[in-house]
This record gives C-alpha cells, sequence and structure tokens, in this order.
C-alpha cells in the first residue's frame, strides 16, 4: 500500500510517501511545501492545496494519513494549522483518496515505542524504519513520513486483527 503522510502547517506542511508492503518500509518521495509569510493567508492556502494536487496525481497513493491538530498555548499557532488541516482535507477528499488522522502521541507511540517520545527520537526512528543514511530534512517532511509509517502499521494491525 502506498501511504501520502501529512504533517500540516500554513508556513511549511510536510508530507512524505511511504510505501509499505509486509514488513517492509520504502521511502518513494518526502519534502515540504513552503508559502512566503508575507502572503495573504488565501494565496497560501491555495498554494498547499495545488500542491497537494499535484502531489497526489504524481505519487498516486493509495490513501492518507494527516496529523491531527495539537493544541497548543498559542491559539494563533493552532488557528493556522486548523487553516492548512482545512485545505489538506479538502485536497486529499477532493483526489478521492481515505484519510485517517492520528493525534501525535498515536504516531510517536507507532513509530517510536512510547507516545511521550522526543521528536529527535521519532526522526531517528523514521531514518531506521525507512533504512536511510540520514534523517529526513526538513524536520516537517520527516515527522509527514512518521505519519505514513503510523498509518501502515495500522493498517497492517487491522488486516491481522481480522
Amino acid at each position: 500500500m502506498r501511504v501520502l503522510g501529512i504533517d500540516p502547517g500554513t508556513a511549511i506542511t510536510g508530507y512524505g510517501v511511504v510505501e509499505g508492503e509486509g514488513d517492509s518500509l520504502t521511502l518513494t518521495t518526502c519534502g515540504a511545501i513552503t508559502t512566503p509569510a508575507n502572503q495573504p493567508l488565501a494565496q497560501r492556502l491555495q498554494q498547499i492545496y495545488r500542491e497537494l494536487r499535484a502531489l497526489i496525481a504524481e505519487w498516486r497513493p493509495e490513501s492518507a494519513a494527516v496529523e491531527e491538530l495539537f493544541f497548543s498555548k498559542n491559539a494563533r499557532t493552532a488557528l493556522a494549522v486548523g487553516h492548512a488541516r482545512g485545505v489538506t482535507l479538502l485536497a486529499l477528499t477532493d483526489a478521492g483518496l481515505p484519510i485517517q488522522e492520528y493525534k501525535p502521541a498515536e504516531v510517536k507511540q507507532a513509530v517510536a515505542g512510547y507516545g511521550g517520545a522526543p521528536k529527535e527520537q521519532v526522526q531517528g526512528m523514521v531514518q531506521l524504519l525507512l533504512g536511510l543514511d540520514e534523517i529526513p530534512r526538513p524536520d516537517d517532511a520527516a515527522d509527514a513520513l512518521a505519519v505514513a509509517i503510523c498509518h501502515l502499521h495500522s493498517a497492517r494491525w487491522q488486516s491481522l486483527v481480522k
């Protein structure tokens, strides 16, 4: 199964496509969609939408996984991430992809074995699980890959339980 993982954000939206077959995980692509801070919000959201649609058309994932919003103390940041999540969900839905959302602790648990794992540990496990020479950059891309890996682990577990 090919999964598109997304770590949404208005300034940087991380993405990663991972192919999973049995115990094998393979990195297909990863990166980040960045939008200029001086650009109006509507144009930034439009850019995220368009670039996600282009990624979907190019890599043809079978499903998508999105990190749920983590409510921080900064309401402005949470609102901006909420906008990016909305556009992300719209792009994925318009493409007809099944979508699964995961809380940050679920992603950490699935990838590092501990829901409170620090970001560096999760990124190190992404590197290890995908057999990479280095941790993917930027951090948002590594986070998106962790979301995709979480989804693949979850889907595999669900298939074993049935």
